[in-house]
């Protein structure tokens, strides 16, 4: 059973307010907090997690230290060496792909996920799933993301599976995941989904609730709009374009 509450951060030890789910994972709470764009933090057990942090979305010096730093992939909306190095601490894994490891080489305890690897880090089981582009190019018909270079990660938090999407499309491997609690996925034009990207991905997935994030300029009502007949996925928008 998935519990909910809907609160705000005091502004202390940050400066800036963002709303915050919890669920109750069977072992403790998780809390869920929308940093923007594609940048979250996780907290659970006295863990904080934090994933794609970058001083575009908030001042990293205010947030919380950070007990694990997941990084989809290199791209500067997603990993942002100044956002890491303000909340590291000494014995942190940042989680990343092997994309990311020019930009990180001197940070400590690095913990390098290829497509299809599974590790356990700091008690919480970690699958690399693939995200990557398939319809989506540059002008030179090179895919935003190629296969191979960014990581959707998959999460166990207790009870929970919980999916963080990354930059990719309705692909072959997130579309056979199956069981999942939250689920995490981009809808940023032209870069990763349109809205029936998304729609297509949950119906396959079922996820009990969809995030949309990394919106930009997409409407995430569409995506509302498209789901409606599916009544087993609650779709939650949250300020996250």
């Amino acid at each position: 059973m998935l519990l909910l509450t809907i609160n705000f951060l005091n502004a202390n030890p940050m400066e800036t307010e963002f709303s915050k789910d919890v669920f109750d994972t069977g072992d403790g709470e998780l809390a869920i907090t929308f940093i923007g764009h594609g940048t979250l933090m996780f907290e659970y057990n006295d863990m904080v997690i934090h994933i794609d942090p970058t001083m575009s979305e908030t001042d990293y010096a205010k947030m919380p230290d950070a007990d694990m730093v997941l990084v989809t992939h290199h791209h500067g909306d997603h990993l942002d060496v100044t956002a890491i190095k303000h909340i590291i601490k000494e014995d942190c894994p940042v989680v990343m792909t092997p994309s990311c490891l020019d930009q990180l080489e001197d940070i400590k305890g690095t913990v390098i996920m290829e497509n299809g690897d599974k590790k356990t880090v700091k008690g919480i089981p970690i699958e690399a799933i693939p995200a990557y582009n398939i319809e989506h190019k540059r002008s030179n018909g090179e895919p935003f993301h190629p296969k191979g270079i960014g990581n959707a990660y998959l999460l166990g938090i207790g009870d929970l599976k919980v999916l963080i999407g990354g930059d990719t499309e309705n692909v072959p491997e997130i579309k056979a995941l199956k069981d999942i609690d939250i689920a995490f996925l981009p809808m940023n034009l032209p870069y990763t989904m349109t809205p029936e990207m998304v729609a297509d991905a949950a119906r396959a997935m079922q996820p009990k609730i969809l995030y949309p994030y990394h919106f930009g300029q997409t409407d995430p009502e569409e995506l509302v709009i498209l789901l409606q007949d599916e009544k087993e996925i609650e779709v939650r928008i949250r300020d996250l374009q």
